[in-house]
């Protein structure tokens, strides 16, 4: 009789741990829109030839993009100071290929990982505290970077920039071409890469307690979830992916400035995460597009006024809704 009940109590005990990873594996099924832009990205290199260079820069700012809503659509850590990492990318690739080794991929996971010991080292200021002081304390570690750059000419070049970096060539001997369909092939790869990486983490079991401590942090916290480690986990992952954004700019164009520590940056990506929507990966991919797409058409349009248009449109999208806005583009993602 006992071995019965305790046989019918084990039953019941597993079936809420079966029912969850079932779930799981229902939530991180692909479906047919993902695989058909995971084709349009790849198709997008041997279709469009001659916009390597704005593919190339869309790639780069899509996986910028991507780390941030990482921490932001998925933990609910906002921050104006991304930059921070994506600096720390730029200039570690660069200084990697100056005075290392010019092999890219060597470069890239050394900038990666420079990145992601910045992220662990400061992730201790964003567990503590409101939005606003995460915001404040985010925005003064890249304002506080952009000063050391500036300040340690002999080592970053200062205004002037860091020049003279060489990057070797790419696996299989490919060169990087002044018309920058290698480089544009080699940032699409690392995009795809983090897709696929980033979507199998916000599908597993760490990936759903961050929702859960996005949603209510008191109480994950109350069901037993290491929010701070968490959190931690989270900052320095999209960190190392901020960094290898950085990198890439690096070494696909030689050159480095303080420009990639500047505020516009940590703006720039925030706004690009805006228009594609947080909480969804693919929402930093589109939001690049569409953001680099504006900037292009409307500053070819015109020059002096291009950022009243783009700021008009940002407004519009705000106070009318994304989704109301976007509805007729987005009938593929209802039906998922």
């Amino acid at each position: 009789m006992s071995a019965g009940v305790s046989s019918a109590a084990s039953t019941a005990a597993a079936r809420p741990s079966a029912d969850v990873r079932l779930a799981l594996r229902r939530d991180a099924r692909w479906h047919w829109w993902e695989i058909a832009l995971l084709a349009a990205l790849a198709a997008s290199w041997f279709l469009l030839p001659g916009h390597a260079l704005l593919g190339n820069e869309i790639a780069i700012l899509a996986l910028f993009a991507l780390s941030l809503d990482l921490i932001l659509g998925y933990a609910g850590i906002v921050s104006l100071g991304h930059a921070a990492f994506f600096g720390v990318g730029a200039y570690g690739a660069a200084l990697f290929a100056k005075h290392v080794m010019p092999d890219p991929i060597v470069g890239l996971l050394a900038a990666m990982a420079a990145a992601a010991l910045l992220g662990l080292l400061t992730s201790a200021f964003i567990l503590r505290g409101t939005d606003l002081t995460r915001l404040m304390v985010t925005l003064g570690v890249a304002a506080v970077l952009y000063e050391l750059a500036n300040r340690f000419d002999q080592i970053t070049g200062g205004a002037d920039g860091l020049q003279g970096v060489v990057i070797g060539p790419l696996p299989g001997g490919l060169e990087f071409d002044l018309a920058g369909r290698v480089a544009w092939g080699y940032s699409l790869a690392v995009l795809v890469l983090a897709l696929l990486l980033c979507r199998r983490l916000v599908h597993s079991p760490f990936g759903v307690g961050l929702q859960a401590l996005r949603d209510n942090r008191l109480r994950a916290s109350a069901l037993g979830l290491n929010v701070n480690a968490r959190l931690v986990a989270v900052y320095t992952i999209a960190a190392a992916l901020a960094g290898a954004a950085g990198a890439l700019l690096a070494q696909t164009t030689g050159f480095a400035s303080l420009d990639v520590l500047d505020f516009h940056r940590s703006a720039d990506v925030m706004l690009v995460v805006v228009i594609g929507g947080a909480g969804w990966l693919w929402g930093g991919v589109l939001g690049a597009i569409a953001f680099k797409l504006l900037h292009d058409l409307i500053a070819a349009w015109t020059p002096q006024y291009w950022t009243f248009w783009l700021g008009l449109f940002l407004v519009v999208l705000m106070l009318v809704g994304r989704e109301r806005l976007l509805r007729p583009w987005t009938w593929w993602r209802r039906g998922a």
